[in-house]
């Protein structure tokens, strides 16, 4: 695949416009995206990346064209799954709503810049060692494992994601505030300027990220080895994670299946990588240092399981009874948050609406097997206090 450095400068300027676009017109004036707006967006962003993929595919070929694709849907996929850290990163420092659009873009530039220098040292890996193969290949099977064991729990996580040791160091050499001041990254404290919070969760997302593209950048190497496709695919998947976010909030939570399909995505990948490294063979060791003939996957079969995997992972965590479990739990206890805010001057209708779908997710909650409840409810004294609280202050208005 022969790209020009003008082809190679144009699509920079390209993407590099379309950050200054997104930072300039919606980032820099802090506020919490609609769900219009971020639909809108989010569609946008999707639509240039498939638009970019059919460019591919009609100046240079079928193959490259899917090849685009698959690395695009797999790194959408992985990037969805880091937003999760991302959120429990923000929650452990408290971000307020209407800040959260500039940690993510911070994060999404970030993760550029981080896998794009991953990308270029493993493109000159590869093209001077074949057997960089087997360690990616080991690498994507090790993180599939990792991700089946589940052995950390989101709280845990998120607390040692917030707390490592770029954000200690800095807490230690930075005097820094315990409050924000708007989406400052330093304000004055006593006549001296300090740091914010803002500061060091943009930190904390930073190290993250460097883990990230330790796991992404074998994968897409792993459905293509030509370094165009593997940078614009993986930027395009970036783009638009921000809007993705505001838009699917509430929805990521019930993709309680998601580890699992792409612990079956980076193991199929791992697989063929090293089946891939097996055909290119120069290890004494393997076969004295022959190419041992094993059949390889395709780009298409490729592409086929890892829609298929995505497909099956959205559908059995949306529809699952374990699925089905958790959306009855979220909106008993959206409904009830939503009922506690309600205005003193609030309509009676709007009142009644509330309690009625209150009731109705209370009633089907009651069927929610005891397995399920242990697993998918946080607290069980918390989950009942709000109920009990929601339901106490619409009957005192019924009796006011």
């Amino acid at each position: 695949m022969e790209i020009s450095g003008l082809q190679w400068i144009l699509t920079l300027v390209f993407i590099l416009g379309l950050l200054a676009y997104d930072f300039f017109f919606h980032v820099r004036k802090a506020h919490e995206p609609t769900i219009e707006e971020a639909a809108v967006w989010s569609a946008i962003y999707i639509g240039i990346a498939l638009l970019f993929g059919l460019v591919i595919w009609f100046f240079d070929g079928p193959r490259y064209g899917a090849e685009y694709y698959g690395g695009y849907i797999t790194e959408k996929a992985l990037s969805v799954d880091n937003l999760f850290v991302f959120l429990i990163i923000m929650a452990s420092f408290k971000v307020p709503r209407a800040d959260q659009q500039k940690v993510l873009l911070f994060g999404i530039i970030f993760a550029m810049i981080a896998r794009s220098i991953f990308i270029f040292l493993g493109a000159a890996a590869i093209e001077r060692w074949s057997w960089v193969f087997y360690i990616f290949g080991i690498i994507l099977l090790l993180t599939a494992g990792n991700l089946l064991k589940g052995e950390v729990t989101d709280s845990e996580e998120g607390e040692d994601e917030a707390n490592n040791f770029i954000v200690r160091l800095a807490k230690k050499m930075f005097h820094t505030t315990d409050y924000y001041d708007g989406d400052k990254l330093f304000t004055v404290e006593n006549g001296k300027k300090v740091m914010t919070p803002m500061l060091l969760v943009m930190v904390a997302i930073g190290g993250t990220d460097v883990l990230f593209a330790l796991d992404s950048i074998p994968a897409i190497f792993g459905l293509t080895q030509e370094s165009y496709i593997v940078f614009t695919a993986t930027a395009f998947s970036l783009m638009g994670l921000r809007q993705l976010y505001f838009l699917i909030d509430g929805l990521l939570d019930r993709l309680i299946y998601l580890s699992w399909g792409l612990a079956l995505i980076l193991a199929f990948i791992g697989v063929k990588l090293i089946l891939h490294a097996l055909h290119e063979n120069t290890l004494p060791f393997i076969n004295n240092g022959e190419p041992v003939h094993v059949a390889e996957v395709g780009i298409e079969l490729s592409l086929a399981v890892i829609i298929g995997v995505l497909m099956i992972t959205v559908l059995a965590s949306l529809y699952s009874p374990k699925g089905k479990a958790l959306a009855t739990i979220q909106r008993v206890q959206k409904y009830s948050e939503e009922y506690l805010n309600l205005p003193d001057n609030a309509p009676e209708a709007q009142r009644h609406e509330l309690s009625m779908k209150l009731n109705n997710e209370l009633e089907k909650s009651k069927r929610i097997p005891q397995k399920y409840r242990d697993e998918l409810i946080e607290s069980e004294s918390e989950y009942h206090d709000l109920v009990d609280r929601a339901r106490g202050a619409h009957a005192a208005h019924r009796n006011a």
